[in-house]
């Protein structure tokens, strides 16, 4: 219990240095989070995780203090890699397959509106659109990476132990933007109160962000017996990655008005109201359950050859754009295992 206790007062010690407008769910779902999902890991996956659950969990939040303003280049870049504004980039047809062409894409649709909607045009960029699931899949590329690198240095009989450390740091680091897709007041605009037209009458006030993610989950004493049940099987084994993570996405901005129409009847303030308890339970759970879908199969793909293909920064490659300087990203691997679709 004494190293329990010391645990949390080490997490709680990481959340004060972020600042409180910048939280993202409280530090007691984001650890809560990376240790069902790291208990949950199935017994073929990465197991040497699980003795590093403890420093998954302290580091969850530790994303969050790179957005001090304290430190204006970490902020700048690392600030949009926390949220996904959909209803700022509807106009596109498809959510492109590159950061960079994401980005050039806010730009020219700014050039485009900003002499007849000044107004909208300022908020058109990614500070205000968000790069979220990028920050997702360039993490679970970094996973793969380092899974490949343990599997060829067990297979040389080198010490993996460091690289283990540096992998559970990496799985805490992705596992922060899986936990931010989850709350739904990470995927709109109205992620620090009502924006625009406001017919049902919902709070235009900042503090609902953190009514919902940190006080009410601190007020319930949320705890990882209450999402591990929860959480749905191990799934998104098939389908590529990305494509999974905008699925995942769209399915948390479906509460955005569950969350509002809590907070303006007062649940949000009522630890014994259960339908925004089980919203709680339903988003940590499913944010749990997608860190260790993501973690499991970052595993299984790392056991794959290395695919040739074609460079994507190559100017010869086909898809090659000038612009972004590169192609967009090719379509995941389907790991080796028998709940995958064959082609």
């Amino acid at each position: 219990m004494r190293a329990q206790g010391s645990l949390w007062l080490i997490l709680f010690g990481v959340v004060a240095l972020v600042p409180r407008h910048a939280d993202a769910w409280g530090v007691r779902a984001h650890a809560l989070i990376d240790r069902a999902a790291i208990d949950a890991l199935p017994d073929d996956g990465p197991v040497f995780l699980k003795p590093q659950r403890d420093l998954i969990a302290r580091s969850a939040s530790v994303p969050d203090t790179w957005r001090n303003v304290s430190e204006p280049f970490s902020k700048i870049a690392e600030d949009p890699n926390h949220g996904w504004f959909r209803e700022q980039f509807a106009f596109m047809k498809a959510v492109p397959r590159s950061r960079y062409e994401f980005i050039l894409a806010l730009y020219k649709e700014y050039l485009r509106i900003v002499q007849r909607d000044p107004k909208a045009a300022r908020r058109m960029n990614v500070r205000w659109t968000g790069t979220l699931p990028y920050a997702i899949v360039e993490g679970y590329g970094h996973l793969v990476a380092d899974m490949r690198l343990i599997r060829m240095m067990r297979a040389q009989g080198t010490d993996t132990r460091a690289l283990e450390a540096d992998c559970a740091f990496f799985v805490a680091w992705m596992g922060h933007y899986v936990a931010d897709g989850s709350q739904p007041l990470h995927v709109t605009i109205h992620h620090d109160g009502w924006v625009g037209p406001d017919p049902k009458g919902y709070t235009r006030d900042p503090a609902v962000h953190a009514r919902f993610e940190t006080r009410y989950v601190d007020m319930i004493g949320l705890v990882e017996a209450d999402i591990l049940p929860r959480m749905q099987p191990v799934g998104h084994l098939d389908g590529d990655v990305f494509d999974l993570v905008l699925a995942y996405l769209d399915r948390s901005y479906q509460y955005v008005e569950t969350v509002y129409a809590f907070d303006k009847s007062g649940a949000l303030n009522d630890a014994g109201n259960r339908p925004a308890r089980a919203l709680v339970y339903d988003r940590t759970a499913a944010a749990a359950a997608m860190l260790r879908d993501l973690v499991y199969r970052a595993w299984l793909e790392s056991a794959l050859p290395p695919r040739v293909l074609p460079n994507p920064i190559d100017p010869s490659n086909p898809d090659y754009d000038p612009e972004t300087g590169s192609a967009p990203a090719a379509r995941s691997p389907r790991p080796d295992h028998p709940a995958s679709t064959r082609r």
